[in-house]
């Protein structure tokens, strides 16, 4: 997995490249915990982003949860087994997706 940062102002746009699983999703949680101070709008661009497991489904939520009390949190440019993916597990009721 390779996450790709981009600022601008309060918004935080992370592109993830690979699969988000058991094995890469703490350095995405890492990641969040040390960079969302100040960020009122999360962006994940999924454009290239293959696989999400159960792990990364709970990096996602916990994002989703500090987002809610900081601003809005959108998952962007999901490819359809990974769309499919949150509707089966509901978080396609959780999550904005666009």
């Amino acid at each position: 997995m390779t996450l790709t940062k981009t600022t601008e102002g309060s918004k935080l746009t992370i592109a993830i490249t690979g699969r988000l699983d058991t094995m890469t999703s703490p350095e995405l949680d890492k990641e969040l915990k040390g960079c969302l101070d100040g960020v009122t709008e999360l962006v994940f661009d999924f454009t290239s982003l293959t696989y999400v497991s159960s792990a990364g489904l709970r990096v996602l939520l916990f994002a989703q949860k500090q987002m809610d009390s900081r601003g809005t949190m959108t998952v962007i440019n999901c490819c359809e087994e990974v769309k499919e993916v949150f509707e089966v597990t509901g978080f396609d009721e959780l999550l904005t997706i666009v």
